[in-house]
């Protein structure tokens, strides 16, 4: 398992996080140079705005699962603190908790993949485009279930680690955590 979590950590770090950046640096670039034309030469293109926001959106999208390996979203631990506040058993009931939202979570991830599918088949059948009509919905929201896919599998993997855990075994250790002696 050790070495199927080190190839999929590889996967996100190496190429999704390096196509998000290109495509964030490329809208960026995108956006300076239309304001530029819009206040220079007063005009600018009309699918820049659809091409600035869809893509700005596809990187990060295709960033979530390097966010959720690394614990680098929002999430409401209310909790888990403050069972783990009341020590003793209340850190296993923490622990427990968490457990049960990070397979919950992992289960609506697969549910949207699920039944995004025939969202973008149909916006493939019916050729539903961006408010410009200069770019083509799919391909959009095919990003948006691939990266849901991509997150759930990183919870998978932390389903495991903390099942393990639970038992007293540490496994699929982070450098991070390593580094804070967190498991």
């Amino acid at each position: 398992m050790e070495k199927a979590y080190a190839v999929w950590r590889a996967f996100p770090d190496k190429v999704l996080a390096r196509v998000a950046a290109l495509l964030l640096f490329g809208c960026t670039i995108l956006a300076l140079l239309e304001v530029g034309r819009r206040y220079a030469f007063g005009y600018s293109f009309e699918w820049q705005q659809d091409a600035v926001t869809f893509f700005t959106l596809s990187g990060v999208f295709l960033y979530f699962s390097i966010s959720q390996r690394r614990d680098a979203h929002l999430t409401v631990t209310l909790v888990p603190e403050l069972f783990n506040v009341f020590g003793g058993r209340w850190r296993l009931a923490a622990e427990v908790v968490k457990l049960l939202a990070l397979v919950f979570s992992c289960a609506f991830m697969a549910a949207v993949v699920w039944w995004g599918l025939p969202e973008v088949e149909d916006s493939l059948k019916y050729e539903v485009r961006t408010e410009s009509l200069a770019f083509p919905m799919w391909p959009f929201l095919a990003v948006l279930l691939f990266s849901f896919a991509c997150m759930g599998i990183t919870m998978l993997f932390q389903i495991y680690r903390e099942v393990q855990a639970l038992r007293g075994r540490s496994v699929l250790v982070e450098e991070r955590q390593e580094a804070d002696g967190t498991h």
